[in-house]
């Protein structure tokens, strides 16, 4: 069975080129990594329990995301909305990443298990 967390924040940091990434502290860090890891598990539907190691694409979706989720972090602390001086006003927008936009899809596709819906399947034949 795969120990979690999957991916190291040291990890994270060697493949970032976001300054504000690779200044976070490992702790939180850690916190992306695991926020990472459930969204996997949740897109998936599959918690890798079956797996001695973690496939090299799941690792990668992770650390893309981690990447993500510490990005988001710094930006929605640091974003202004709106400022007024005088008769000069400016207003920041949201530069925040979506995960939509980062293809992660691809990388986890052969990792999806269906949902096991509750309930009794019955099979009838004609005698």
């Amino acid at each position: 069975m795969a120990v979690r967390p999957w991916v190291t924040p040291q990890e994270v940091r060697d493949y970032t080129e976001i300054k504000s990434v690779q200044e976070r502290s490992d702790t939180r860090l850690a916190v992306d990594i695991s926020r990472a890891e459930q969204y996997v598990i949740s897109y998936t539907n599959n918690d890798f329990s079956d797996y001695e190691e973690i496939p090299q694409n799941v690792k990668t979706a992770v650390i893309l995301l981690a990447e993500t989720y510490g990005y988001n972090s710094v930006i929605s602390a640091q974003n202004i909305k709106s400022e007024t001086f005088d008769d000069y006003s400016y207003t920041a927008e949201n530069s925040a990443v979506k995960f939509d936009t980062l293809g992660i899809e691809p990388l986890l596709e052969e990792y999806i298990k269906k949902k096991i819906k509750g309930g009794v399947t019955v099979r009838l034949r004609r005698l």
